[in-house]
């Protein structure tokens, strides 16, 4: 039995056929258990994912990435006997390095939870200056609203143990569930940590316009909430 079968890895997917099948093809040579929520993509996401080896879970229609991620909980509560779960972004930015060492991480210091933190690291220099600014405001709000102290609220790359993933409920599906995720988590009393993680902001991700649009989204739903 390999290491790292007692973990499985969760990837919400929307649209995103030219990268998913390097993405699950990476992942799976470390954990080769990986469930991706196909968010009713409108492109061969799906199908990709599916040949790369992942278990796919279809979204008739596009929901949001919160209710992608609540999917995959359920998925994994009730059709896994997994010990950890990652979640785990499609786009190719995270590292699969990085659960690894977040694993280790709970398991020596007992950790229910573990939140990958791009300012713990240098990695924060990669990103514009309004997304910093937006990450850094939401930090605050979760701060306020918790009590934690948090160093990155908005971070997709995250390693449960099963009895955190149990204290979950989303409600939010859009980008506010980033946030609620965390309240949740901490709110349940588990123990947990933060750990640094590298954001790769790459060509692809920036072609998408995707850090400038989700800051401001992030932004609109924090003032909203």
């Amino acid at each position: 039995m390999l290491r790292t079968e007692d973990t499985w890895v969760l990837i919400p997917l929307y649209n995103e056929a030219e990268v998913i099948y390097d993405v699950v093809t990476q992942v799976r040579k470390t954990f080769p258990k990986v469930v991706c929520v196909d968010d009713g993509s409108k492109d061969t996401s799906a199908q990709l994912a599916q040949e790369a080896g992942a278990i796919v879970i279809h979204h008739p229609i596009n929901l949001g990435q919160g209710a992608a991620l609540q999917t995959g909980f359920d998925f994994f509560l009730s059709q896994t006997d997994g010990r950890f779960l990652a979640t785990f972004d499609a786009d190719g930015q995270h590292r699969c390095e990085d659960i690894v060492s977040m694993r280790d991480k709970a398991l020596n210091e007992d950790l229910a939870v573990v939140l990958g933190s791009r300012f713990l690291t240098g990695a924060s220099q990669e990103m514009s200056f309004l997304r910093r600014c937006v990450l850094k405001l939401a930090t605050v709000f979760t701060r306020m609203r918790t009590g934690a102290k948090l160093t990155d609220a908005h971070n997709g790359l995250r390693l449960l143990r099963r009895d955190a993933v149990e204290t979950i409920e989303l409600k939010h599906n859009r980008m506010a569930h980033a946030s609620e995720i965390v309240e949740q988590l901490l709110d349940s009393g588990k123990k947990w940590a933060e750990a640094p993680v590298h954001v790769r902001y790459t060509e692809y991700s920036r072609s998408k316009g995707q850090s400038s649009l989700n800051s401001v989204n992030i932004l609109v739903e924090l003032l909203l909430g």
